[in-house]
């Protein structure tokens, strides 16, 4: 039996980190999937695929779920597949991996593209899927595996490593206000995120 790990992780060179680490120990390249928040527009992508209700025929057969785009530092594996998806709630998403194509093949069904429905899709919990999603929406990168209950121990001690406490950042914007990610709030902007990032370092 499999299960989906995702951990939120502050910046995408964290997430980066976190990909390089699984694929040392072992983990298959298409067991992994990465999402990042592009606010400060540190990726540009040879192709700029967008994810929004509509697209439909733009959007179908332009990326795949290893090849999605330009590579990122010369990273092999799934880091060099990184391309550029634009979700609702969230504006300009970096992304690699099955994740990012069953966000892409939301967009090719005409589909809303929310992506607590895709996390919820694959496996997380809704809660954790608020999380995550408001996590991206706030700056951070998600890296979601899956792996098999054997491994998932493993798995998951590796993924804790520089990974964002979430029972920390939930409280702390609980105390903000804040209770569910809205898919209809205006994206961060690259001072809001640079600003939320400094909040919590």
């Amino acid at each position: 039996m499999s299960v989906v790990i995702s951990r939120l992780y502050e910046s995408a060179e964290d997430g980066r980190q976190a990909v390089a680490r699984l694929e040392a120990a072992g983990v298959a390249p298409d067991d992994i999937s990465i999402l990042a928040n592009n606010a400060e527009n540190w990726f540009e992508p040879e192709t700029n695929v967008a994810l929004a209700e509509g697209v439909g025929a733009r959007a179908e057969g332009a990326v795949t779920a290893a090849g999605i785009g330009a590579g990122l530092g010369g990273v092999a594996g799934l880091l060099a597949g990184l391309g550029l998806l634009a979700i609702p709630g969230l504006g300009p998403v970096v992304a690699a991996g099955w994740l990012a194509a069953t966000a892409l093949g939301a967009a090719a069904g005409a589909a809303t593209g929310e992506i607590v429905g895709i996390f919820t899709g694959a496996g997380v919990s809704r809660p954790d899927a608020e999380f995550l999603a408001e996590g991206l929406r706030r700056g951070g990168t998600v890296v979601s595996v899956r792996s098999s209950d054997t491994k998932a121990a493993a798995t998951e001690s590796i993924m804790a490593q520089s990974a964002v406490d979430p029972h920390q950042r939930r409280a702390a914007w609980h105390s903000q206000g804040w209770t569910k990610f809205d898919p209809a709030a205006k994206p961060l902007s690259s001072e809001e995120v640079r600003q939320e990032r400094t909040r919590y370092r």
